[in-house]
């Protein structure tokens, strides 16, 4: 059977630092409900396939920082505790309602038991607590590729200096190696945020003096990175509809406002070759982002389907806002269950009606059919236009699978088996699509800067509710730049202190430059934990400077002081190879400075 293109999933998984910063309702409770309703029936549904003799081929960046939640201690004992809770609930649901004499919502009750119940026996009888292992050995197997991401998921173009978007690359690929035993070959820039070579200039100063930027593609390249994601509107230009649109009703004032009072802000382009003319680009296609700088090897660009992303993204009209799934939003307490179904996108918390998962299971099957279908006549389409196979490249979010869209997870096992089952689409990872296309001509364009946020650029991330955070964020970047410069100079194993304080300080910056915090705080979801967050890892980490330049002019520290940072250590204990230096200086300079 001919083979009429190529089809990517992609799964960005990726939350905050939350350990010891929290429990209910913000904090680690946000790691334990995507473990256990993203991350293990994700597992599950690979690990099925495979032993059907089907290879899922799922491309899923696990985030450093993310990495290192799941790999903690403070996880594995946290996690085992809440489910053995949901369980509890489970179980004293499942008495009230056999009182009240409701069959149905004892069903339903029976139902998370079991769920919560399997999920725990697996995490610890069947993983041994490791989860990592499981995701490692699926890849090791050729089933999926696991790429990376920017360490904390800082947003990369708008932070101060080109050492802090070295230090994300790089923590990312040290963070990598050290948990899957071999380099990664793609990354998922956070936001898929974009910023090409330029002259930038601080957005917080308007007296600041511009100065020239590396390409993001360069860092990349330079870090034996092969390929990442960009949305749509970055190669196709026009009108950037925001993948979170959907989710969150603030964006959609946000945007509104920013439009009208940003009249002259930075307008998306599109893409264009090396002369400036502009690219007749498809999505359907892989192309190179040229760094001009030179012995700099290009880096593949792969390009989010806006039209498969739509089905899946948006809760109104996709697949999750179907009637028969679980509602995300209504939870029965203590015990936080749900008990109820969509019913419709906009019926009110008291209109939903009860949940029946065997009409779920049924819609779960209609869904995957559609959405394999879309992809083959799309790909055969495009195939026919253009004789030549294309591929549809579809990332989300994965915690959108089993945490917020509960049948995600399952839907999207059915849509593997079908394209398996039909054999006329070419189901590949990233890294493989490269490996079989690897003679092929691939044009080289130019990207303008943008992101997947409301708007296609950095509105989210930077409005007026939460400008306030980058001054923080510069002036630590400022300082750690100076931290470092100390740390070069100091021997080991006679400031052995010193070095600690300045690895702590460097990891406090990375969490703080996450771009979690403002996205919280824009979609109002989280504020008052964001700014928290914010507030407190920029406190300590100047607390962190403070105590380094108490040292560095032999001053000493106090028995406080050595209290704050030992408990700081334990606090935030992630990246343990974490390296200052890569915050001194870039390893490249800009091409044309």
């Amino acid at each position: 059977m001919k083979n009429k293109g190529y089809f990517s999933l992609v799964l960005h998984a990726h939350l905050p630092y939350v350990l010891s910063h929290g429990t209910w309702p913000h904090g680690s409770d946000w790691l334990n409900e995507a473990a256990a309703e993203t991350y293990i029936p994700l597992i599950r549904v690979f690990e099925r396939l495979r032993d059907e003799g089907i290879s899922a081929k799922v491309s899923i960046d696990i985030s450093p920082v993310l990495t290192e939640m799941l790999a903690d201690d403070e996880f594995k004992t946290g996690f085992k505790a809440y489910l053995n809770q949901k369980v509890e609930a489970a179980s004293h649901d499942i008495d009230e309602f056999t009182r009240l004499e409701e069959s149905h919502m004892k069903d339903v009750a029976c139902m998370w038991k079991e769920f919560y119940g399997g999920i725990l026996e697996d995490f610890t009888n069947t993983y041994g607590e490791d989860i990592l292992s499981r995701f490692r050995t699926l890849q090791d197997q050729g089933h999926i590729e696991v790429f990376t991401c920017g360490a904390t998921h800082g947003y990369f173009p708008l932070l101060s200096t080109d050492e802090s978007v070295q230090a994300q690359v790089k923590q990312a690929v040290a963070s990598y190696k050290r948990h899957f035993g071999r380099a990664p070959r793609g990354i998922w820039l956070p936001e898929c945020a974009y910023r090409p070579s330029y002259l930038w200039k601080n957005p917080m100063d308007e007296n600041a003096e511009p100065y020239m930027r590396k390409g993001v593609e360069e860092f990349l390249s330079e870090n034996g990175i092969e390929y990442f994601y960009v949305d749509s509107h970055l190669l196709e230009g026009g009108t950037a509809v925001g993948v979170y649109h959907d989710r969150f009703d603030e964006l959609a004032v946000l945007w509104d406002n920013f439009e009208s009072q940003r009249a002259d802000r930075t307008e998306i382009g599109t893409a264009t070759t090396a002369s400036g003319e502009a690219v007749k680009a498809s999505t359907y296609k892989v192309y190179l982002a040229g760094s001009e700088a030179p012995g700099k090897k290009p880096v593949a660009i792969f390009t989010r389907d806006s039209e498969t992303g739509l089905q899946v993204w948006s809760g109104e009209w996709g697949y999750p806002g179907d009637p028969e799934y679980v509602d995300f939003h209504k939870k029965r307490f203590p015990g936080g269950l749900r008990y109820w179904r969509v019913t419709s996108a906009k019926a009110d918390l008291a209109e939903k009606e009860q949940y029946h998962p065997k009409r779920a299971a049924e819609r779960i099957r209609a869904n995957a059919e559609h959405f394999a279908d879309l992809i083959t006549n799309n790909l055969a389409a495009y195939q026919e236009k253009s004789g030549e196979p294309g591929i549809v490249v579809s990332p989300y979010d994965a915690e959108l699978f089993g945490h917020w869209w509960f049948e995600g997870v399952q839907c999207l096992y059915h849509v593997i088996k079908n394209l398996h089952d039909a054999g006329e689409v070419t189901r590949v990872t990233a890294g493989e699509y490269l490996d079989l296309t690897a003679d092929t001509v691939r044009e080289v364009v130019n990207l303008p800067e943008g992101s997947w946020g409301e708007g296609g650029y950095h509105m989210v991330w930077l409005n007026d509710q939460n400008k306030w955070s980058w001054p923080h964020i510069y002036e630590a970047e400022a300082d750690m730049k100076r931290l470092a410069g100390t740390y070069s100079e100091l021997s080991e194993g006679e400031d052995d202190f010193l070095r600690d304080v300045i690895k702590q300080a460097a990891r406090e910056l990375l969490v703080l430059q996450a771009s979690d915090w403002q996205f919280l705080i824009s979609t109002k979801s989280a504020a008052d934990y964001a700014e928290l967050r914010i507030a407190r890892h920029f406190e300590d980490f100047k607390g962190l400077v403070k105590v380094a330049g108490s040292l560095t002019e032999g001053n000493g520290v106090t028995e406080g002081d050595k209290n704050f940072v030992e408990a700081l250590m334990k606090r935030d204990n992630l990246f343990p190879d974490i390296d200052p230096l890569w915050f001194k200086e870039v390893e490249h300079k800009a091409h044309n400075v």
